[in-house]
């Protein structure tokens, strides 16, 4: 029974679940009251489902709601509508709203929708100081409520009779930001406002100028006045004063500066007025500044001042500007249409003035040191005014040059440049150096006692023609030098070495080394080497020539070797030669000895080794005949055996035979007591020719007497 109703209650749950199926139409997300919200205003954000269901059940819906991909709001409803108030819009609200809906596993997705608030919030300014004195800041702050931030902050000041200075300052992590601003001279009353921007879909969005903040300045001091006594009408020669005073709150450090163009004529510190008084002359006609400087601030009054001019400056004459020395000279000074003055010639120089002469005219006979610049003075009424520089050349006359190679030899090698000095002892500079090479002028230099010449395109037939000029201003003209003949020398080229005989040199006969070279100025120094572990040098001699031989006498086994040469001249480069083999061998008529020698040799070992031959086989068939004859003795009685005549030697044969190969052989351990005791007769015999029936017999016999020591 509780199992049917088990099965029951599974199958009734299972029908209502299939009952429940849902889908999501849509999720949309909308603005009220629309997209566009003025700032301050109310605004909802509305996220709704669109969801077709098989029946009429509910569903519990999670939504939540994203501004620019940040989670703003979420809330869990059975309705298909969920809506995000905001009381008060703000720009900070501006961006891109969606929403998602969850319900039992399943999600939706709303598209993107952007909204603007527009406007921004009121900013605050508010300033550090109310009242300030010149030279000191004001420090203001601008804020932005309920604003987020990235934004931009614009500060500006505001003087009557002149526009707004105004600072940018932007702020990427606040909502306020502060800034100073210098208060100079002349800022009276000031005023300061703000207003902030920021960056929307659209572009820059402005907020509204902030409230206006009064600042009023304090004078530390007045502006200085600055007069002359003589106010006007200043002739050279009158006494000018100068005036600078001012009004101060404060006295300590207060500082007053009188200058002329960029020139500080005096100065005071910490007192109201500064006085300065000089002699007027022409010079002191400009420009005129006082200025009054407390800390930080500072100001300023400026004057110019007319000076009229009492005389011209003179004017100083020469009757020459460039002479010879022991001429005359004549100088005069002259002012125009002015009589009465008291004049003076002085010559400049580095240690001050030197005068002349106290008067208009001065005449000398000049010398080289009468070289300089000079002038004519004039004073009227204690001022004194100066003429413009003449310059005087005394020249004295340019010794004759002299023309020299720089290195010091008159050689140049072939390929290399020459350089030349042209040399003038005396004569005042600047001197004129011209340059020859033959008739045509190579150079021209001016320089003061020597010039340089370089000659670089010398060829092997540039033997010399060289010679310079010295000139200058002296009347007397071009000194020439004398003509430098220079020698080219021409650098070694293709050594090379040979001999004769070449190759092989018998022991004892002489060799010449021939040493050339293809090209080369003479003398050629030659040189001749043996190569071995170090270079030996054999010989050296100077030719002028371009090839030398040398003879080495009595050539010997040790003088086998490698050889080679090298050659130099004045051009300091030795070229050495591809290297010889020299190979020193026996001469003829000692190979001969020699020959003989081992021919004798070879002659002696031959005869010793087919005596010693003989005398070994000799020695061998001796003693094979002796046991032969005492072994047949007893048996062979009657037999007579023939031998040789020429072989006459006659040997015991007790205790040995001759086997097959003609050795001797002990028998001594074979033998019996029969033998030992044995007692042999030697017979001479007499070997004559046996019948070949004999013959046979007797080798038989033989062969049993040598196969066995006991055969009868």
């Amino acid at each position: 029974m509780y199992l049917a109703l088990l099965v029951i209650f599974l199958q009734c749950s299972e029908l209502y679940a299939q009952g429940k199926v849902f889908t999501f139409n849509k999720v949309e997300i909308r603005v009220q009251p629309s997209v566009k919200v003025k700032n301050g205003a109310p605004m909802s954000i509305i996220c709704h489902a669109d969801i077709s269901k098989t029946n009429d059940f509910q569903l519990k819906h999670n939504f939540t709601i994203f501004k620019n991909g940040k989670l703003v709001f979420m809330t869990i409803s059975h309705k298909e509508d969920a809506r995000y108030e905001i009381p008060v819009a703000r720009s900070s609200d501006t961006g891109d709203y969606e929403c998602t809906v969850t319900a039992d596993g399943k999600k939706g997705f709303s598209n993107s929708i952007y909204v603007w608030v527009a406007g921004m919030t009121k900013p605050i300014l508010t300033a550090d100081k109310k009242e300030v004195s010149e030279g000191e800041v004001v420090k203001l702050r601008c804020e932005l409520p309920e604003e987020v931030p990235p934004l931009e902050f614009f500060f500006r000041k505001i003087k009557t009779n002149s526009a707004p200075k105004e600072k940018r300052v932007p702020e990427q992590n606040q909502n306020f930001s502060e800034v100073e601003f210098p208060v100079e001279e002349g800022d009276n009353i000031l005023q300061f406002d703000c207003f902030g921007k920021r960056q929307v879909r659209s572009g820059w969005e402005s907020s509204q100028h902030s409230n206006s903040t009064l600042v009023t300045v304090k004078e530390p001091f007045i502006k200085p006045t600055l007069i002359t006594r003589p106010s006007g009408n200043i002739t050279e020669g009158d006494q000018i004063e100068f005036e600078c005073s001012t009004e101060v709150a404060q006295m300590r450090g207060i500082e007053i500066i009188l200058q002329k163009n960029r020139t500080i004529l005096n100065s005071v510190r910490n007192e109201k007025s500064l006085k300065y008084s000089t002699v007027a002359i022409q010079e002191d006609s400009g420009e005129y500044l006082c200025k009054v400087e407390q800390g930080a601030v500072s100001k300023a009054t400026k004057l110019n001042v007319f000076v009229s001019e009492l005389f011209p400056k003179p004017t100083l004459s020469a009757s020459m500007t460039k002479l010879d020395e022991s001429k005359d000279l004549r100088l005069s000074c002259n002012i125009n249409d002015f009589q009465g003055a008291n004049f003076s010639i002085v010559r400049k120089s580095s240690t001050g003035d030197i005068l002349l002469k106290n008067s208009r005219v001065l005449v000398i006979k000049v010398n080289v040191n009468d070289t300089g610049s000079y002038t004519c003075k004039a004073e009227v009424k204690g001022i004194v005014k100066e003429s413009k520089r003449v310059r005087i050349n005394v020249y004295a006359p340019v010794s004759k040059p002299t023309l020299s190679v720089v290195s010091g030899s008159p050689e140049v090698i072939l390929g290399k440049p020459l350089q030349l000095i042209c040399h003038s002892v005396m004569g005042t500079p600047p001197i004129t150096f011209t340059f020859y090479k033959g008739n045509e002028i190579k150079k021209n230099v001016t320089n003061n006692t020597y010039a340089v010449f370089l000659d670089e395109d010398i060829g092997l037939n540039d033997n010399g023609a060289y010679k310079c000029d010295a000139r200058n201003n002296h009347s007397s003209g071009v000194k020439t030098s004398n003509i430098l003949n220079v020698t080219v020398i021409v650098p070694i080229k293709g050594a090379s070495l040979g001999s004769v005989p070449y190759g092989e040199v018998e022991v004892g006969s002489d060799t010449a080394f021939l040493c050339s070279v293809k090209e080369g100025s003479w003398p050629i120094d030659f040189k001749f080497f043996k190569k071995t572990d170090h270079e030996v040098l054999l010989h050296e001699v100077r030719e002028y020539s371009d090839r030398t031989i040398w003879h080495k006498k009595t050539m010997k086994r040790k003088d086998t070797g490698t050889y080679y040469c090298m050659a130099s001249n004045r051009a300091s480069v030795d070229v050495r030669s591809r290297p010889i083999t020299i190979s020193v061998i026996l001469a003829t008529w000692q190979k001969g000895i020699i020959a003989a020698f081992v021919l004798t040799a070879i002659a002696g070992v031959g005869a010793l080794a087919l005596w010693w031959f003989l005398r070994k086989k000799k020695k061998a068939k001796g003693p094979s005949m002796e046991m032969s004859g005492s072994a047949l003795a007893p048996n062979l009685t009657n037999e007579k055996l023939t031998r040789q005549p020429s072989d006459g030697n006659y040997y015991s044969g007790s205790g040995y035979i001759e086997d097959n190969e003609n050795h001797m052989k002990s028998t001594d351990e074979s033998k019996g007591p029969d033998l030992e005791s044995a007692e042999v007769d030697y017979t001479e015999v007499e070997v004559s020719s046996l019948d070949p029936h004999r013959d046979s017999m007797e080798n038989r016999h033989s062969q049993r007497i040598y196969g066995h020591p006991d055969a009868t």
